[in-house]
């Protein structure tokens, strides 16, 4: 039936018979067909700017991480770095390495101190030998960038430049000047750091964990530096040095010692401070506790002694501290002479405002346990002899009798 029409006409409807597919009867015509749409055409220009921002962010960010890299190893390895000197004081000791590396940023021997921080802590994870997480003692250090981190706090640890040791012996006696001296003659420590140290730095001795400078007193430390034989590195740091003397002075000064200064109502300044007159006012230790008893003597009648009569407080200061003031020094001679001359008719009533020199341990076992006595005077001979007298009068009597040519 293929190409043939059937037309059936009829009243009210006609039927048609086609040979036309479905497909070819729902296709659009000609007319009917949607034009193809025009390519969208992007702005090359915007993308391009984008694409060029992004890779100049990339570059800066690693220019600056890689310029803080720089600094943090400058800081770890010193490459870069000066070899200016720049002092470092810690009056109080530092316990944690945070603490000390926020001092060596404070002071300008590094810069990236948060990365300074976390270096410590892998390192010390790493390497269990030598610690630098601290504690780091009170002192004066001289520091300089060159010595690197690691340097800078093993050095504000403690540890010592060389290997070499000195041994020196320190008499009974001795006072602040002339123990700074011999440090330094022998290469020990450097003066002004020695100066530093004993004038501010706190040391957790219990003899002087609360001891404060006094415009009074010329070095903070006088009657502290407790006489013995010590052994020293050479180029030691003055903390370490100066804590070996309070080390041994607070074995010697025990608790018992503190008790007993308080049955007879004084404070430990005080008895190193009468030990001390007794130190340089004996010939020999058998003269001490009769030495000792004289001055409690007159500090117990102040109202009839008010001056002690020791010339070896005004020494301390003629022969002593004079010399050994620097042009730049706070006070003079004459001023401290103010606080330390306990001559008769002087300003000083009762002891002076300190100790005079660093005493022995029996100048202070004379100063706690004075003889039983009730003399008021004592003198001595030319041969050191020593003659002891209850009043005045007998002092007068016994002065003309057995050495008339002393000044009295």
């Amino acid at each position: 039936m293929d190409n043939i029409d059937f037309k059936l006409n009829e009243k009210k409807k006609d039927i048609y018979f086609s040979n036309e597919t479905d497909n070819q009867k729902s296709a659009p015509s000609a007319s009917q067909k949607q034009a193809p749409k025009a390519p969208v055409k992007r702005k090359k220009g915007k993308g391009v700017a984008s694409t060029y921002l992004f890779f100049i962010i990339v570059i800066a960010c690693s220019m600056i991480l890689s310029i803080y890299a720089i600094f943090c190893m400058n800081d770890i390895l010193a490459i870069t770095k000066t070899t200016s000197t720049v002092t470092i004081s810690l009056t109080q000791k530092i316990d944690s390495s945070d603490d000390a590396i926020n001092t060596l940023s404070s002071n300008g021997l590094i810069r990236c101190k948060n990365f300074c921080k976390v270096f410590v802590k892998l390192r010390d994870k790493l390497i269990h030998s030598s610690q630098l997480s601290g504690p780091y003692e009170a002192g004066v250090y001289y520091l300089n960038g060159k010595m690197g981190l690691e340097g800078m706090l093993i050095t504000l640890q403690g540890d010592n430049a060389t290997s070499e040791t000195v041994q020196l012996t320190f008499p009974e006696g001795y006072t602040v000047p002339e123990v700074i001296d011999k440090l330094v003659e022998n290469d020990v420590c450097d003066r002004n750091a020695l100066i530093s140290v004993i004038q501010s730095t706190n040391f957790d001795f219990r003899l002087t964990s609360e001891l404060k400078a006094q415009d009074s007193v010329p070095y903070r430390l006088e009657g502290f530096l407790f006489p013995d034989t010590y052994e020293f590195f050479i180029d030691e740091s003055a903390a370490s040095a100066v804590r070996k003397f309070l080390q041994q002075g607070n074995n010697v000064y025990t608790k018992k010692y503190s008790d007993r200064a308080k049955e007879l109502g004084l404070t430990d300044y005080e008895v190193l401070t009468i030990a001390s007159i007794i130190q340089k006012e004996a010939a020999n230790d058998e003269q001490m506790k009769i030495i000792s008893a004289v001055i409690h003597n007159r500090l117990k009648n102040s109202r009839d002694f008010p001056w002690l009569g020791c010339q070896s407080t005004k020494d301390y200061i003629t022969n002593k501290v004079a010399p050994s003031l620097s042009s730049t020094a706070s006070h003079s001679a004459d001023y401290y002479m103010a606080y330390y001359n306990t001559n008769n008719n002087s300003t000083v009533v009762g002891l002076p405002a300190g100790p005079i020199c660093n005493p022995g341990k029996a100048a202070i076992d004379a100063a706690l346990h004075p003889a039983d006595t009730n003399a008021k005077f004592f003198f001595h001979d030319n041969s050191g002899e020593m003659y002891t007298a209850d009043t005045i009068t007998e002092f007068k009597e016994k002065v003309a009798r057995y050495a008339p040519y002393l000044n009295y």
